[in-house]
């Protein structure tokens, strides 16, 4: 009952949030974000009100509930993502990709070094911050640009790839993140060579598990099966059993959902039921698991850091947009663009979202921000840093990616393609 009551309130909040936010043109994500901030303050100031939902932390069933949500959104994302067109796609998406994920992940590793005091957990702290600054929102981006027209324009694509190659990267610096809270803080060469290890085995066994076992399973259980919606069940069955594999290997699980979604093609797949899956993982994952996800993280800020911090939040924030705008959009001047496409580049990578908050919260729940006892302010407010970072990123990045494409629009013609 508890959690039906849980569900109901959590969902009916949300979504009213991210319809609002939509009506706005801002993005749903930060509307559901946003509601589970303002009803985090709401209860904290009225628990004898809310006594279920204050006591959110403690309850087991929730948190596996938010655990789908993070599975569904890395499955979703992985399923949008067409491994073919980026192979289409010119080195420069790599260049840009690799420009806006090194440099300001230096510069949050930096931040932290300055910033965090010396304990076990430095260089994890360290490294979740260069991870967390080095992140971008495919989906907030693509949004944009499809609102604009530009998603099919040479620029539009550019973007995009180098956001999902960004995506991309940004799942073995999880798995070195992973490692790093498993190993207390700590990775030695022999660990990290390991570490190394497991990554390439994992990737072997789902290269040919997604790429040819699993089809063959499908093709024959579509063949041989009279009950409805195999498609969908074995989709998540290699889901499962990706995150199984990546759980034994030390790895996060949220790879293996990534990883099934990945393979899971139109060339794996007939296109009319690629399509009606891809609608049902969509249904699911947006219209429940999603908006849930994101409000338990709203809940869980405490807005004491933006007064708690306020020096450190304000350059954490700075380094987010500097390092992703001059990493990412010196890339592509180097690649040849003009000053005004790289600098759109540059922004349009800005954007942060589900994978971000995916990685906070691992570190949240791995106790990251808890050492050394007692936590300083800085330490204690990190998760509620960047997740306040995530926030404006999510919602100022459109709105300046809007306004320097619509004075780049007269020249679209001659990036269409």
């Amino acid at each position: 009952m508890e959690l039906l009551y849980i569900l109901l309130v959590l969902l009916i909040v949300t979504r009213l949030f991210g319809e609002i936010f939509a009506r706005l043109s801002q993005p749903v994500l930060a509307g559901e974000l946003l509601s589970g901030v303002i009803l985090g303050v709401i209860v904290k100031n009225n628990e004898r009100w809310f006594p279920i939902l204050s006591d959110l932390s403690e309850n087991q069933i929730f948190e596996a509930v938010t655990d789908l949500g993070i599975f569904f959104l890395m499955l979703l994302a992985g399923i949008e993502m067409r491994p073919r067109d980026l192979a289409q796609t010119s080195g420069s998406a790599l260049i840009v990709a690799l420009g806006g994920m090194l440099f300001p992940m230096t510069l949050g590793m930096g931040l932290g070094y300055f910033s965090l005091p010396d304990s076990d957990w430095k260089t994890a702290q360290m490294f979740f911050l260069g991870v967390a600054l080095s992140i971008t929102a495919v989906p907030i981006t693509i949004a944009t640009l499809m609102e604009l027209g530009q998603q099919h324009s040479r620029l539009g694509r550019m973007i995009i790839s180098a956001a999902v190659f960004d995506d991309i990267f940004s799942l073995f610096l999880l798995a070195v993140l992973t490692s790093l809270l498993n190993q207390t803080g700590g990775l030695t060469p022999g660990s990290f060579g390991i570490l190394t290890g497991k990554i390439i085995l994992f990737f072997i066994i789902t290269l040919v598990a997604g790429r040819w076992l699993f089809p063959w399973l499908n093709r024959i259980a579509h063949k041989h099966l009279q009950t409805k919606h195999v498609e969908f069940t074995m989709l998540m069955t290699s889901a499962l059993a990706f995150s199984v594999l990546a759980e034994m290997l030390e790895m996060h699980f949220i790879l293996g959902a990534f990883t099934a979604g990945l393979f899971f093609t139109r060339q794996s797949i007939e296109e009319t039921l690629h399509r009606d899956v891809h609608v049902q993982v969509e249904a699911i994952t947006l219209g429940f698991f999603a908006p849930l996800f994101f409000a338990s993280i709203g809940l869980s800020i405490n807005l004491d850091a933006i007064t708690a911090t306020p020096v450190f939040l304000f350059l954490l924030i700075l380094t987010a947009f500097i390092g992703k705008m001059l990493g990412a959009g010196l890339a592509a001047k180097f690649c040849g663009l003009p000053r005004t496409e790289a600098l759109a580049v540059g922004i349009g990578m800005n954007a942060r979202g589900a994978v971000e908050l995916i990685v906070a919260d691992i570190a949240w729940n791995a106790g990251l921000f808890n050492y050394p006892e007692p936590a300083p302010p800085v330490v204690s407010n990190l998760f509620s840093s960047v997740v306040i970072m995530a926030i404006l990123a999510t919602i100022l990045s459109p709105m300046a990616l809007r306004l320097i494409l619509s004075q780049t629009g007269t020249n679209n013609a001659a990036y269409s393609k």
